[in-house]
């Protein structure tokens, strides 16, 4: 009886579990601002997010701000939030190059960029918006870490 009741209780969850995660995308590509904050310089640029399964999402920045222009492109894992209607959570990260120049010197470094956050999409308006917290990796010559990084994108959806 107990492997029978565990059976049907385990069924259940995993039915509950894919449900949730089948209605995790209620849009397909977002395109709009993205902003960089945090220590060190604000980033600003456009920004675009477009996903290719129902949990699975790439975002893709360039922006400019402190001297610098950062490209980045993020691959995210996203997931429903039950009874929260267009908000999801969403984890990932990728690569980022980032190009400083000042008076007359320039240096080029490389990114390592994960992610925590939330997309939320505005139920019945083309909106959707995204906060994330993003420690960034530098790694060349001036090697450094930055646990107090933030993304904000608001972006409209098609």
């Amino acid at each position: 009886m107990k492997k029978l009741l565990f059976t049907i209780i385990a069924g259940v969850a995993f039915f509950a579990m894919n449900l949730s995660n089948a209605n995790a995308q209620s849009y397909k590509t977002a395109l709009g601002l993205g902003l960089d904050f945090g220590n060190g310089s604000t980033l600003v640029g456009p920004s675009i997010k477009h996903f290719f399964s129902a949990t699975g999402a790439g975002q893709a920045e360039v922006l400019f701000g402190g001297n610098s222009t950062r490209l980045q492109a993020f691959y995210q894992y996203h997931g429903a939030i039950n009874g929260a209607q267009g908000l999801k959570w969403y984890v990932g990260g990728g690569p980022g190059l980032n190009f400083f120049s000042a008076g007359g010197f320039s240096q080029t470094t490389f990114l390592l960029i994960p992610q925590a956050g939330l997309d939320f999409k505005i139920p019945g308006a083309p909106i959707q918006m995204g906060f994330d917290w993003r420690p960034t990796a530098a790694i060349g010559d001036n090697s450094d870490f930055e646990a107090g990084r933030f993304g904000f994108g608001f972006r409209f959806t098609f």
